[in-house]
């Protein structure tokens, strides 16, 4: 599968995990810089933004030329997602504090590596996103 088709597979995925909580899930603009799904609770109360990242199998998480560009309110990592997607919940400020720093050809870029995203406490944790509703 391309990476494109990837992206939009794990976007959907957690546009639908997010649904299944009472969230009311809107992907934002392909390619566009920011958030990836805006997101809101059943009353309108409660606004929520959420980077998704998606990845074919598992691999590092690639953050871009800085980690000022780490934003919105949660990050959803989604890897081996062509067999069997694992879902990451993590807030940004974990993401900036777990980066990896790397430098090639006097060229930096930040990683975030599956040693990092893969703990127990991020698996499947949903619950750090709570619901959009107050009963299912």
């Amino acid at each position: 599968m391309g990476s494109y088709i990837i992206g939009n597979a794990g976007l959907y995925y957690c546009s639908y995990r997010l649904s299944l909580l009472g969230w009311n899930a809107m992907p934002t603009s392909r390619n566009a810089k920011g958030i990836d799904v805006l997101a809101y609770n059943t009353k309108a109360s409660k606004i929520i933004g959420i980077q998704v990242k998606s990845l074919s199998k598992r691999a590092p998480v690639p953050l871009g030329k800085s980690i000022e560009n780490v934003i919105g309110d949660f990050w959803v990592i989604v890897n081996n997602l062509a067999e069997n997607p694992r879902f990451y919940i993590l807030l940004p400020e974990e993401i900036k504090s777990l980066a990896h720093r790397g430098e090639k050809d006097s060229r930096i870029s930040y990683w975030l590596q599956p040693r990092e995203y893969e703990k127990s406490g991020y698996l499947e944790a949903w619950s750090r996103i709570g619901f959009g509703h107050a009963t299912l």
